[in-house]
């Protein structure tokens, strides 16, 4: 059992997860969050892969070797996984491995109120009782099945207004995944045209991969939407946790303007809130923070930094780059749900076509993000920061800032890898400072992936 494989990206990527992933590695570590939260009772959802059953069943044959007693919420969204967590105080484990192939599972743990784990608050001993499991208890715990669904739509519904909703035709590429547990009884409760692609979970992915942020996967989406007129699409991960939204025209929006909208909506409600957002996201959104009364706050990449910043300065709402949004309201926690209705509600207010709204929040060029294959990635950080003349930042990685421009240059917690992104007033720009970027990488033994 390699350990160190399967804990190793967990403050970035929220998971505990490996292709190698397997029922004795799951009891063991479902043994050792027992013991780590000291909690009597613990919530285990799981996804749908054909592997999340038995893994889930595993872990908690862990749980109640320990005395605990588990509330098996069965098949689920990561973030009804939170919500629980949440409203009922509990920590809580969701069994999937998001948008990874399908031959890769994991665990994504909660402690109770829904309160992140990450390597700063408990996961290295977590790590320690998985090597060495704790004995079991002389009375094992009880298992009780329960649905949260009606609970989590409830929720939901108590953070956006339902009532204000106009009529909109909707696409939803649910991936096979775990969007379509929700997605029913959520889209009862509005004014939806509903287009419903792929919502039927399936742990083979039958139709492609359950991953919106590569282009390839909204192409079946993009299709639907031009046979006919749409408002809005909307692709979901895996287990629903991030979506990926796409406007009238057939384009996708990033995370940066998902984040900078978002936030413009929850200002406009809420005056003066502070708003939280990671450092790759594009300059617009706190420029659009500021624009509209709110204070903006950057962190790092990564859920449990962006979870504990927003706990630490009261933030409404946070965004991603990657498609992670966060609400105060959901127990800091994030949910591609929420999100899509947070921005259906938007359009409800705006009258606008989403093609016109958007380009409020998007007055400069990216690159995306580009890898190179780096040994040494401190060294070569240093090398980029001596042979160029931007403002430095180490908060996360390399940031070089210039008054129009900027770059952040940060290591992969897995692979040997530097994962650069830009961002400048146009294409030129961008391609200057990535050339540049590039040119460094090469000269000091690096290559592009």
């Amino acid at each position: 059992m390699n350990l160190d494989a399967i804990f190793k990206a967990y403050d970035i990527r929220g998971r505990i997860d490996n292709g190698d992933m397997d029922a004795g590695v799951a009891r063991q570590i479902g043994a050792a969050f027992a013991e780590f939260s000291g909690a009597e009772r613990i919530a285990v959802g799981r996804d749908i892969r054909t592997s999340s059953a038995e893994i889930a069943a595993a872990f908690i044959e862990g749980v109640v070797g320990q005395g605990v007693d588990v509330d098996d919420i069965g098949l689920i969204a990561t973030d009804m996984s939170y919500y629980y967590a949440g409203a009922h105080d509990v920590p809580a484990a969701m069994i999937t491995a998001s948008h990874l192939p399908l031959n890769w599972n994991g665990i994504k743990l909660s402690l109770a109120g829904a309160r992140p784990v990450s390597g700063d608050t408990g996961l290295a001993r977590i790590k320690e009782l998985t090597a060495q499991p704790p004995p079991p208890a002389d009375n094992p715990g009880t298992v009780t099945e329960v649905s949260t669904l009606d609970e989590y739509v409830d929720h939901l519904y108590s953070i956006v207004d339902a009532a204000s909703f106009r009529l909109l035709k909707v696409a939803v590429d649910g991936g096979n995944g775990m969007a379509g547990v929700v997605s029913g009884p959520v889209f009862d409760r509005i004014p939806v045209d509903l287009t419903a692609l792929y919502l039927e979970p399936d742990g083979s992915f039958p139709n492609h991969p359950a991953d919106p942020t590569r282009p390839e996967n909204l192409a079946d989406l993009i299709a639907a939407m031009q046979a006919e007129p749409h408002d809005l699409g909307v692709a979901f991960d895996a287990d629903a946790d991030r979506a990926i939204f796409v406007d009238d025209e057939g384009v996708a929006l990033s995370g940066s303007t998902t984040t900078a909208m978002v936030a413009r909506w929850f200002l406009g409600h809420n005056p003066g809130a502070t708003v939280v957002y990671n450092l790759i996201c594009s300059r617009a959104v706190p420029e659009t923070i500021e624009k509209w009364g709110g204070q903006p706050v950057k962190t790092r990449v990564g859920h449990s930094f962006i979870k504990q910043v927003m706990a630490d300065t009261g933030a409404i709402f946070g965004g991603e780059h990657s498609a992670h949004f966060y609400f105060r309201d959901n127990y800091r926690a994030d949910s591609g749900t929420l999100a899509m209705l947070v921005l259906m509600q938007l359009m409800s207010e705006d009258p606008r076509p989403l093609s016109e709204i958007r380009g409020e929040f998007e007055p400069y060029v990216a690159s995306g993000e580009i890898n190179f294959v780096v040994e040494d990635q401190s060294g070569m950080m240093d090398a980029i920061a001596a042979g160029m003349d931007g403002e430095a930042d180490h908060l996360d990685g390399l940031t070089l800032s210039w008054p129009d421009r900027w770059l952040n240059i940060r290591p992969s917690n897995t692979e040997p890898l530097l994962r650069l992104n830009v961002e400048a007033p146009d294409r030129a720009g961008v391609d200057d400072l990535v050339g540049r970027v590039r040119e460094i990488i090469v000269a000091n033994g690096g290559t592009p992936d």
